[in-house]
């Protein structure tokens, strides 16, 4: 098991299952030393925990740990291409996607479940850029939707 799966289990948490693709796409792809994820919906066991619009029908709160989930399925669509875990030398990029009511205006927030989980999994090489993105629908009426980008060593 990998450092960062120890991390993983210390919070109670283990890598899932990756989550098949919904489209014509694969969950993740390497391409150098980087791989990227694609947008990870909050699947667990094979369903959508929450549907709907955040500030609505999904508190922010809510959200928040649905946000955790989507970037933990990021990490299993990493560990599907990369093997060990422990590859990863920094993430990079996450970018949030929030299914928002017209008044909802607290994205970062959300999207902040996905960026601490990343770095309590990663520690210092979980620090990350983002983009935190309010938008009117998400596939599956999915509250939230992450993507996350890697670097990895050989």
């Amino acid at each position: 098991m990998s450092a960062v799966e120890d991390r993983l289990s210390e919070l109670g948490l283990a890598v899932p299952e990756v989550v098949p693709p919904v489209a014509a796409y694969v969950p993740a792809l390497r391409n150098g030393n980087l791989v990227f994820t694609s947008g990870q919906l909050p699947m667990k066991d094979g369903a959508m925990p929450a549907t709907g619009k955040v500030g609505a029908a999904v508190d922010a709160d809510a959200a928040k740990e649905l946000a955790a989930l989507c970037a933990l399925n990021a990490i299993a669509a990493i560990k599907s291409v990369v093997g060990d875990l422990d590859k990863v030398t920094q993430v990079v990029k996450v970018v949030g996607f929030v299914a928002s009511d017209p008044e909802f205006t607290g994205q970062p927030g959300v999207v902040n479940g996905a960026s601490e989980l990343l770095g309590k999994a990663f520690g210092d090489k979980g620090v990350h850029a983002r983009s935190a993105v309010g938008v009117a629908a998400l596939p599956l009426d999915a509250p939230v939707e992450v993507e996350v980008v890697v670097a990895v060593a050989d």
